[in-house]
């Protein structure tokens, strides 16, 4: 064979990626092909040459060795073949593999799983302060009467005559040579003539098993929790799927969570707004008095520091913050009525100093108005 620099004949540098050397042979591999040369001696060479330049850079020890050594590092290794010309089909198993699913392995072929999802419903305390759950799942498990293999105890599947167990068939279109699934055993290389009397042939049944997930203190909505190998049973002897919990946190009747915050509400009557006073507010570790000073105003926002959530992801524990809410007194009778209408006297008495937020948008209408009215004069 020729002791030219393999680089040399892709047509590439000693720093050449695995997908460059690869695009390089392809390039060569169709121009030379003797399918498309006939009778081109050297054609037929240079094909040749690409092809076992190709096979050693694209071997990730061997290129290390000719890099070091040269020819004489690969010379006992490259493991040529092929006879004059090679198959054609050579390049679609080395090149075109991962686009037309792999090439031409021997044997059954096995098929993982699929992949499962389970809706977990939590409320915000079990999200808080994390559980372990019991669900069940109903799902595909392998088939213990035929321990998966789907054929009747006692007997065994064929293999495939149409692929002969490959599990994908060639079609040639001129110097094409593309590959299937195979139409016959569906891509498994085995075919049952006695299938299992349980699983029909498939070696997996479908039941519910029961689980248990542990939900780690902190998960929110959006959350997920992957249990490997729970997911689907794989066919023909193929490892089974994950199952992937899906967290949803249930409204509270009471606090609202943002990352690791928390914010309720607190109603208080005006009587505390005004004067100020103590009042009891709830937190998932139980209640809390909170201080409201004197002539708080409605929509006041109150931080109580490290009474939030600690996520998942870890960090500082949240804070929750209380918005107080002056809530107007209702069904009031004769003498509560009859004090509100003394105590409002008194402050019309006092002008703007009791409301000075209320004079104040009272003024700005007033401005707002006799601007208009001038507008219109002029």
């Amino acid at each position: 064979m020729s002791k030219r620099d393999y680089y040399e004949i892709l047509c590439v540098t000693k720093t050449a990626s695995e997908v460059e050397i690869k695009k390089a042979y392809r390039r060569l591999a169709m121009k030379h092909h003797p399918d498309r040369n006939p009778d081109d001696v050297e054609a037929e060479a240079k094909f040749k040459e690409a092809k076992e330049a190709y096979e050693i850079l694209s071997d990730a020890q061997k290129r290390a060795a000719y890099d070091q050594f040269g020819h004489a590092g690969v010379d006992q290794g490259a493991g040529m073949g092929g006879g004059p010309g090679g198959n054609f089909s050579d390049i679609f198993g080395d090149v075109f593999g991962d686009i037309f699913g792999g090439g031409g392995r021997r044997g059954e072929r096995v098929y993982r799983g699929a992949d499962l999802q389970y809706n977990l419903e939590l409320t915000l305390e079990e999200a808080v302060q994390g559980k372990t759950v019991k669900i069940r799942v109903p799902t595909y498990v392998k088939c213990n009467k035929c321990n998966g293999s789907g054929a009747k105890k006692g007997s065994a599947a064929d293999t495939c005559t149409t692929c002969q167990g490959v599990g994908q068939v060639r079609m040639q279109q001129g110097f094409f040579s593309l590959q299937q699934t195979c139409p016959t055993c569906h891509g498994s290389g085995k075919v049952i003539k006695e299938p299992c009397d349980v699983c029909h042939g498939e070696g997996r049944i479908q039941e519910r098993k029961t689980l248990s997930v542990k939900v780690p203190a902190g998960v929110d909505t959006g959350d997920r929790i992957r249990l490997s190998n729970e997911g689907e049973a794989g066919q023909n002897g193929g490892p089974a799927g994950d199952l992937y919990v899906h967290v949803n946190v249930k409204p509270h009747d009471i606090f609202t969570r943002e990352d690791s915050d928390l914010y309720c509400e607190v109603p208080i009557n005006i009587a505390t707004a005004a004067l100020g006073g103590t009042l009891d507010v709830p937190t998932l570790d139980g209640r809390i008095s909170l201080k409201v000073p004197a002539e708080t105003q409605s929509g006041k926002m109150f931080r109580l520091r490290n009474k939030g959530v600690r996520s998942v992801r870890g960090g500082l524990q949240g804070d929750l913050l209380c918005r107080v809410i002056v809530e107007t007194p209702v069904k009031l009778n004769a003498r509560q009525k009859e004090l509100l209408e003394e105590f409002q006297a008194t402050l019309e008495e006092g002008g703007k100093n009791h409301s000075p937020k209320a004079h104040s948008w009272l003024d700005g209408v007033k401005k707002f108005v006799d601007d208009m009215k001038q507008n219109i004069g002029s």
